[in-house]
């Protein structure tokens, strides 16, 4: 966390990047949630997620309107900001994957505001399946989008679709920050205490990035070691 003067600074400076409302000619929502979802996100966050969940958005819209796709404008950004806040502290459980936590968290922030049921559920689905390869892409557009935007500002999955006047746009609103360098250790920080929840999923990779001698959980020996006589 970011306690300091410079920190305070940072926010007060996105906030009013904020209050432009328009990068890369996305809107950025500002509802009454999605205000409220960001000062969740400055407080509880860092500047590195804050300015990684932006751009995410803004990739993700970016996408969508590439590709005519209709989606929740509200819903997808509050997506964005909730998608990584299962790795700070506040957020974060002993036992539960990363993505469960913010899609709780969001899950739980939504209903306060007395959201319907059914785009509570996508919220969730959005976030909690923002990291499963081969199944996000073929949900409902929110939860589609919001994968495609982590998976551009992650591994630069589309990146030629991107170009290059809202590319320098979005990273000046929102920079990188050695994004590269900083994010694995970012990731590995929020899931160190609970490892064992990253089995079956790609952030095991990060574990045996950053733990030397990492025995991964592997599913053939689940089979073979179950209870079964046979």
């Amino acid at each position: 966390m970011f306690l300091d003067a410079t920190f305070v600074l940072i926010k007060i400076k996105n906030m009013a990047v904020q209050k432009l409302k328009n990068v890369a000619g996305i809107t950025i929502p500002d509802s009454k949630i999605a205000t409220e979802a960001t000062e969740l996100l400055l407080e509880h966050g860092t500047e590195f997620i804050y300015n990684h969940s932006l751009r995410v958005f803004l990739f993700s819209s970016l996408n969508g309107k590439r590709q005519n796709m209709k989606y929740d404008e509200e819903l997808l950004y509050v997506s964005s900001v909730f998608h990584d806040l299962g790795l700070v502290p506040h957020y974060s459980s002993p036992d539960l994957r990363f993505e469960v936590d913010g899609a709780n968290a969001a899950r739980d922030f939504l209903k306060s505001h007395g959201i319907s049921n059914d785009r509570l559920q996508l919220v969730w689905d959005t976030i909690a399946l923002h990291t499963t390869i081969g199944i996000a892409e073929h949900k409902e557009n929110e939860v589609a989008l919001m994968y495609s935007g982590v998976g551009l500002d992650v591994m630069g999955e589309g990146y030629e679709h991107l170009s290059e006047e809202n590319r320098n746009e979005i990273i000046k609103a929102f920079p990188r920050n050695d994004f590269k360098k900083n994010i694995i250790p970012t990731f590995f920080e929020g899931f160190k205490h609970k490892t064992e929840t990253t089995f079956g999923n790609i952030k095991a990779d990060v574990c045996a990035f950053m733990i030397p001698n990492f025995e991964r959980k592997n599913f053939c020996d689940c089979i073979l070691h179950s209870p079964w006589s046979e």
